[in-house]
């Protein structure tokens, strides 16, 4: 992990917490230009219902609409938690550079059976599967006891 990685999925955490406390499943994602600069951040807003409301799919939709095509190659997208396949496959379609995602789908599952909470229904598919040949890394264990933290009090407030 680089000093990059570190401060990007610092602020991925961070904006999953924000989508926490705004009522919704903690993700958090921003997308990051050549030089560094942070051309847009969001975090998952499917708390409504709109399970399609998630930010690496915001961030999909704002590069298609705002980023010419070298643009999107060499753009990076960091995010609290790895994609799932309608995100890498809008990745994928847009032409976004490298990933990065602080925790795995294998771990987000492990802490929903931690919780007795129902699988998700959608498949935890790898990146590379569905976007082949795109850079993807993760998971970073220096991120793992903060967004599991996160899961476990979003779980905590799914009981009845």
């Amino acid at each position: 992990m680089d000093k990059d990685d570190d401060r990007y999925l610092g602020r991925c955490v961070e904006l999953a917490e924000a989508a926490l406390e705004a009522g919704h499943s903690p993700y958090g994602s921003v997308l990051v230009g050549r030089d560094g600069t942070i051309l847009f951040e969001d975090y998952n807003r499917s708390g409504d219902g709109d399970a399609t409301r998630q930010p690496e799919f915001e961030i999909a939709r704002w590069a298609a609409r705002n980023l010419p095509v070298e643009e999107r190659r060499t753009a990076r997208v960091y995010t609290s938690g790895e994609h799932c396949p309608m995100c890498s496959a809008a990745h994928g379609w847009v032409g976004l550079g490298p990933i990065a995602f602080a925790s795995s789908a294998a771990q987000a599952a492990g802490w929903r059976r931690e919780a007795g909470a129902a699988p998700s229904p959608v498949a935890a598919i790898p990146i590379g599967e569905m976007v082949p040949g795109l850079e993807a890394r993760g998971p970073f264990p220096a991120f793992e006891a903060p967004i599991a933290a996160l899961h476990r009090r979003f779980h905590a407030r799914q009981r009845p």
